[in-house]
């Protein structure tokens, strides 16, 4: 035994030893970390970036790992979950929870994607993604609140650096509690191998307080339009600067293939100082401010984009797809933590007059090195045929959207929705399915006695409406398909539907907004006060419209015949803001952001607008949705004085229709088409049965269907656009020639019959015999086009293989067969063919804004009746007087 007493002394010695050790260890390591966490952020994430896994070809689905750098610091991995995109311009969006609840701060920033596979990465911070599915299609939106941007990638550009002290702050009470990423495939061709994609960005963050708070301020245009062959254009950005001071530090420019140039200045007292100057085909990286420039309240900022429109043969507009333009500069900046602001934009110019006094650089484009576009364009062998492809498909889809533009609106005179039995028709809306819905007041007339002075309901004796007042109406036949609404409201006025297929009414008498489920005979969410009108938060005075972002759910009001304020609330209903105020009629002329009862409103998703029909003011006033701040107004002369009701087609179509004219005034009341970047008037349109009397509200479709309906008239009218007649372009083999002949047919029939006349009964008889006519020829012609080459076919194929079997044998019929196979395979390919026009923005046709840089930029229905001499609506009598608007 005692042999072994050495041994144990050695091994317990051996075993202290060690305990020894391992306890300096753990103290050396607890003190590392707390060194860690004073050491600079960059520092760390370099110790993170060298010491843990390369994470640039893994997928982690929904596992995204939190690795710790130490007590303060950890490191939050953000990818997509292996995804395969199937078409190209697809926006993807996938949600991280933020893992900690206390405040943290991004302090750094590291990139995983390639521009072979990604167009662009944007990251944002909110406090609800607009999905909880792993991933979603953007066109649901990014957040469901309001979303800052904290991270903007494209072009292969290098991590961004964050001065040390400066950070973007999340979590705790006032940051964001997710992070959404968002992920732009523009061409999809490096998916040809169905690989999943994994693109991301690692961020850094820390729990140490950061004296100065980072934030990101965009400026954007947002309605700038290059002439084809146009060797220079301009698009310029300008805003008044109205906070507390901050630093800019860094600076990113953005544009498509055209951008020559994008430089950003801070004007002061005359003086231009350059923030940063770039071209937007090098890495699209934020670069760092050389000479840091701060920015005091009411410096102005401003920015330059230079394009030109050589090699392209049509329009290019502000877009979300690569054929597309835009005309971005972001600045990162800080401030002090109690002053901080997050996210600011900048869309409009305030002062055109300035930018002839920019310095002469701005116009001078920056040059870029070969080997930089080979780092920027990649570096695969198919580039070229595909550049060939994409200018061929562009030059297709420009020539298709010319014809788009030259189109007519007339009256559908076969729909029988005229003869509906309504009452006063004060609201349109168009369904998820397309289907229309009518808002009407039943055997309610809003008249000189349905309200007091102080805009308080007289006829509540008469209980509500007994009538169901929303019609849901197949648009093709006016079929009734459901109705709803009974009891539930006494004078309709405003209607619209989310996303969701949710009804949103407005109600003058009781001046509140509902929210009806298409099935729910309850409503889902009341704003206002019944029967109590008012101007502070919780009530409205005769409001008039509502419109809800399908982006963030926001709800917007207009507020309305006593009050002049359009109000922002979230998507559960609590008040966020409100702007606008009453016109000041001594002045002569509207100033921006005053109303004169803003009576209708239309969302611009594809430029993150809201446009307001100001209807006493004769004209249209925009928005930006995230700040109300005004970006333009529309304003024509054939508008008269009164401009009633606006609606927004997605590619940038607006219609509008406007109301009787004054007293020795001569504007005929119309509808309009208007292209939205440029505000030009396209199209007017006027009914062939009946007339306006008083259209009140209006609606249209992506196929440019337009619903018009008349509060006076008691009347519905559905007008469509002529192109589907007559500029068709189906590119089937054989046919388009004789539509093309058809067309001409039937323009030429009209004008023999008598092109004065405007009797529409002739009208529609003459069209219905010169349909009949050419439907007859048209049988004829095309019968005879497809009989005559196959004929000639067979007498060749015939010839040929008489001729072969002759000379070659059987062996040369074999060889027949597979030659004659491979010509017919092509006719079939060429006849067969399709052209995907894609989604497009602006005056692009169809194009469904999924996010892309967005931040990722207007007296009561009564006019004089001729037939009882009373008033139905309040229009003809003096508006009533406008309270002061109260302040939030």
């Amino acid at each position: 035994m005692s042999f072994f007493c050495p041994l144990n002394r050695a091994r317990n010695s051996r075993v202290d030893m060690a305990g020894l050790v391992n306890n300096l260890l753990i103290l050396f390591l607890v003190f590392q970390n707390i060194c860690l966490g004073f050491r600079s952020p960059l520092s760390v994430f370099k110790r993170y970036k060298d010491t843990t896994r390369s994470l640039s070809s893994e997928c982690f689905g929904s596992d995204h790992p939190v690795i710790s750098l130490g007590l303060s610091d950890f490191a939050l991995d953000i990818r997509m979950p292996g995804v395969t995109p199937k078409q190209s311009d697809t926006y993807l969006c996938m949600s991280v929870p933020l893992p900690v609840d206390d405040e943290a701060y991004v302090v750094d920033f590291k990139p995983h994607a390639s521009m072979d596979t990604v167009h662009h990465m944007l990251l944002f911070g909110c406090n609800e993604p607009s999905s909880t599915e792993n991933y979603w299609d953007c066109d649901e939106g990014t957040c469901k609140d309001k979303s800052n941007i904290l991270y903007a990638w494209a072009r292969n550009a290098p991590p961004t650096r964050l001065p040390k002290g400066v950070g973007f702050r999340v979590g705790g009470e006032t940051g964001g509690r997710f992070f959404v990423l968002q992920v732009h495939y523009g061409d999809i061709s490096a998916f040809r191998d169905k690989h999943k994609d994994c693109s991301g960005v690692t961020l850094h963050l820390t729990h140490q307080k950061q004296p100065l708070i980072a934030g990101m301020y965009l400026m954007m245009s947002v309605n700038t339009v290059i002439p084809p062959g146009e060797k220079v254009v301009d698009a310029d950005i300008a805003c008044h600067y109205k906070r507390f001071p901050m630093h800019l530090f860094a600076y990113r420019v953005h544009t498509h293939r055209l951008g020559k140039v994008v430089s950003g200045y801070r004007v002061r007292n005359g003086q231009w100082t350059l923030i940063g100057r770039q071209s937007p085909q090098l890495p699209q990286a934020f670069y760092p401010v050389e000479h840091p420039v701060d920015i005091s309240y009411d410096d102005i900022l401003a920015a330059r984009c230079v394009f030109s429109g050589e090699g392209r043969t049509a329009e290019t507009h502000i877009g979300g797809t690569a054929s597309d333009e835009m005309c971005n500069f972001y600045i990162m900046y800080y401030m002090e933590a109690k002053h901080a602001v997050s996210y600011m934009t900048c869309t409009q110019n305030a002062n055109p007059d300035m930018f002839r006094n920019i310095p002469p650089e701005a116009n001078i484009p920056v040059p870029v090195k070969s080997d930089m576009l080979k780092m920027t364009h990649g570096h695969h062998e198919e580039t070229k045929d595909s550049d060939k492809t994409s200018l061929l498909q562009q030059a297709k889809k420009e020539e298709e959207e010319i014809l788009d533009q030259n189109f007519h609106i007339e009256e559908a005179v076969e729909w029988p929705g005229l003869d509906l039995k309504l009452g006063q028709v004060s609201g349109l809306a168009l369904d998820p399915e397309n289907n229309l819905v009518i808002f009407h007041r039943g055997d309610h007339v809003w008249d000189e006695n349905s309200f007091d002075s102080k805009f308080v309901y007289q006829q509540r004796g008469l209980g509500p409406i007994e009538q169901n007042t929303v019609l849901v109406l197949n648009p093709s036949n006016a079929k009734l398909l459901h109705s709803m609404g009974k009891s539930l409201f006494y004078l309709p006025h405003g209607l619209s539907i989310d996303k969701n297929g949710n009804y949103w009414a407005t109600d003058v008498a009781l001046h509140q907004v509902f929210k009806l489920g298409a099935d729910d005979k309850e409503p889902l969410l009341i704003l206002g006060v019944a029967l109590q009108p008012g101007s502070d938060r919780s009530h409205f005075c005769q409001p008039t419209d509502v419109a809800v972002d399908p982006v963030t759910g926001n709800i917007y009001v207009s507020d309305g015949y006593c009050n002049s304020r359009i109000i922002q609330f979230s998507p559960n209903g609590l008040y966020v803001m409100q702007w606008g105020e009453g016109t000041e009629t001594s002045l002569g002329t509207a100033r921006p952001g005053q109303f004169h009862i803003p009576h209708s409103l239309a969302l611009i998703p594809d430029f993150g607008q809201l446009c307001v029909a100001d209807r006493e003011n004769g004209r249209i006033q925009c928005f930006r949705l995230e700040t109300g701040e005004f970006t333009r107004e529309i304003k024509h002369k054939s508008f008269g004085r009164e401009l009633f009701a606006v609606s927004y087609v997605p590619g940038g179509l607006l219609f509008a229709v406007n109301g009787k004219p004054y007293p020795g005034e001569a504007e005929l009341v119309q509808g309009f088409v208007m292209n939205f970047s440029t505000a030009e008037i396209i199209d007017t349109f006027i009914p062939l049965r009946k007339s306006f009397e008083m259209p009140h509200d209006v609606v249209a479709s992506e196929d440019k269907t337009v619903f018009v309906g008349d509060v006076h008239a008691r009347a519905v009218w559905k007008f469509a656009s002529t192109e589907k007649m007559e500029h068709r372009s189906v590119k089937k083999a054989g046919i388009e020639v004789q539509e093309i002949k058809e067309s001409e047919t039937i323009v030429q029939a009209r004008l023999k019959n008598n092109p004065e006349s405007t009797d529409p009964l002739k009208k529609q008889e003459t069209q219905h015999l010169v349909g009949q006519t050419s439907t007859g020829v048209s049988f004829v012609l095309i019968t005879t086009l497809l009989i005559i080459p196959v004929v000639v076919l067979l007498a060749i194929l015939a010839f040929i293989r008489w001729r072969k079997t002759t000379v070659y044998g059987a062996d040369g019929e074999h060889k027949l067969d597979s030659s004659s196979g491979r010509i017919l395979g092509r006719l079939r390919g060429k006849g067969g063919g399709g052209l995907n026009l894609g989604n497009f923005f602006a005056s692009r046709k169809g194009y469904s804004r999924k996010g892309f840089d967005r931040l990722s930029t207007e007296g009561s229905d009564q006019e004089k009746d001729e037939d009882d001499g009373t008033d139905s609506e309040e229009e003809c009598s003096g508006p009533p007087p406008l309270p002061a608007p109260s302040s939030p």
